[in-house]
């Protein structure tokens, strides 16, 4: 049974031979150093407490000394074996960046530039000048005339006061003229020229274009009646849609840089101005609004932009992108500890900047990480059972509490002891293919009616001292389903 287990361990070890071998050659000549306890490499999870040679591999067991961190999940690698990998290091440091974000916006008409035209007093529209809806004016353009019946009372009686010079009264009949709507330009005319008009040639406040024109010629007109809605063109809005996990880091007063096919090769600057309340939900997205100057008038309502948002300096620690090993559960880096050891670290991701990413939690400034050859190291460790330290956790080793079971499926090779040889197939939530391999178990009560060639479904916890099996389902030969009986550690049934 011994030689046949030996073959197992063989077949699990073969993937990582090279950095086997590099811990080996490292404890050559070291008797004079503190041991904690044997093992053989290819099997880390079975300690010993005297050297000798292994019961699984054609070797001898090597020692694990006190210096090279106990327990700690750490890999030692002989430094003729990192060159000859062409292991790089990398320091994680303090740097200044800013996120710059790409994205697509529209360009809109700026809503605070905006001149509502209205009728003062009633009346009727004797002339419409020639405008339409989308039509450009310059300020000042003359828009409509208005007959207003009402001034001409006010202003009779205002000439009349005049002559008479008396003040009182004169402030009096200035007061009405004011009152019936005149504006302040028409009331200045009356007293320069001493002619009553009653015909109001309404002129546009500002330059723009002509949003709105609700008045005809012949219309009748109450006072407070819209007749012209203009918008400006001064400036104008660039609304950016961007992904809501992108936000955080703008503020208004930050730069923006727009890049329109209109106008091919050029690059307009522009400030943001609000980063608005809701997010959209089908999209999520967030809308940023920026302001764009347009004193040339090229720029128009409509057109789309090629937008780049840059969010102020601050100071964080980085990485570079390719020393992060992204499982898709978890983000590890292999953190150099000295002298060739190596121990992997989960850490916290933000942004990322060219080809750095930032760390969130997890790494020190001035601690070094391996930024090549990182995947074999990883690869290592997990064969050897180690587990990676979670940031914010503490670097004394901690009893492990209880740990979700992981399953596969296989047929037994034999039994030695409290080891289970196993044939086995993939451990999915472990990411770990199928293979030939003994484990240990955790209650020689769950190899009760066990037997070489049963196939089984097995379910193991995984700790710093690799895999154990703690429940064991005996499956009918050749297939699985029901009608199986379960052995579970600490659940005997006979």
């Amino acid at each position: 049974m011994t030689s046949r287990l030996g073959r197992f361990a063989l077949l699990m070890a073969m993937p990582v031979m090279t950095l086997a071998i590099a811990v080996h050659a490292q404890q050559d000549g070291s008797s004079d150093r503190e041991v904690l306890y044997w093992y053989d490499p290819m099997y880390p999870q079975q300690k010993f407490d005297a050297p000798g040679p292994s019961p699984f591999m054609d070797m001898d067991l090597v020692p694990r000394y006190a210096d090279q961190g106990g327990d700690r999940a750490s890999i030692s690698i002989d430094p003729g074996i990192m060159q000859n990998l062409g292991m790089r290091l990398a320091t994680a440091q303090e740097e200044r960046i800013s996120q710059s974000i790409e994205a697509v916006g529209t360009l809109e008409y700026n809503q605070r530039k905006v001149a509502q035209v209205q009728a003062r007093s009633a009346g009727f529209v004797e002339r419409v000048y020639d405008l339409a809806p989308d039509d450009i004016i310059e300020q000042g353009a003359p828009l409509v005339d208005v007959f207003i019946p009402e001034w001409a009372t006010a202003q009779e009686e205002y000439l009349a006061l005049r002559d008479l010079d008396v003040p009182d009264l004169l402030a009096a009949a200035r007061q009405r003229l004011r009152l019936v709507g005149m504006p302040a330009e028409t009331i200045q005319a009356l007293e320069r020229s001493g002619r009553a008009s009653t015909t109001w040639t309404i002129s546009s406040p500002i330059d723009g274009v002509v949003q709105e024109l609700d008045v005809r010629e012949g219309m009748t007109v109450a006072a407070g009646d819209s007749l012209v809605r203009i918008n400006g063109l001064d400036t104008v809005w660039l609304e950016v849609a961007v992904p809501e996990a992108q936000v955080a880091e703008l503020r208004p007063g930050q730069s923006v840089t727009a890049r329109l096919p209109a106008f091919r090769g050029e690059h307009l600057e522009g400030t943001i101005t609000a980063v608005l309340p809701s997010a959209n939900i089908d999209s999520r997205t967030v809308r940023v609004r920026a302001e764009l100057p347009n004193p040339e008038r090229r720029l128009r309502p409509g057109m789309t932009a090629e937008v780049s948002l840059s969010s102020d300096e601050t100071t964080a620690l980085m990485v570079p992108s390719e020393a992060v090993i992204r499982t898709g559960r978890r983000n590890l880096v292999m953190l150099a500890e000295g002298e060739g050891r190596f121990r992997p670290v989960e850490v916290r991701v933000g942004r990322e900047s060219g080809d750095r990413t930032e760390i969130l939690e997890g790494l020190e400034s001035g601690q070094q990480v391996v930024a090549s050859g990182q995947f074999l190291l990883d690869s290592e460790a997990s064969l050897r059972g180690l587990t990676a330290q979670t940031p914010g956790a503490s670097s004394a080793p901690a009893d492990p509490g209880p740990s979700a079971l992981h399953e596969a499926e296989g047929t037994v090779i034999g039994i030695d002891g409290d080891m289970l040889g196993l044939e086995h197939g993939p451990f999915e939530t472990l990411g770990m293919p199928g293979m030939t391999m003994p484990f240990p178990v955790a209650d020689m009560q769950l190899l009760e009616g066990i037997e070489p060639g049963d196939r089984v479904r097995v379910g193991v916890s995984e700790s710093d001292d690799g895999l154990t099996i703690e429940r064991i389902e005996q499956l009918p030969n050749g297939a699985s389903g029901d009608g199986h009986k379960q052995h579970n550690h600490g659940e005997h049934q006979p």
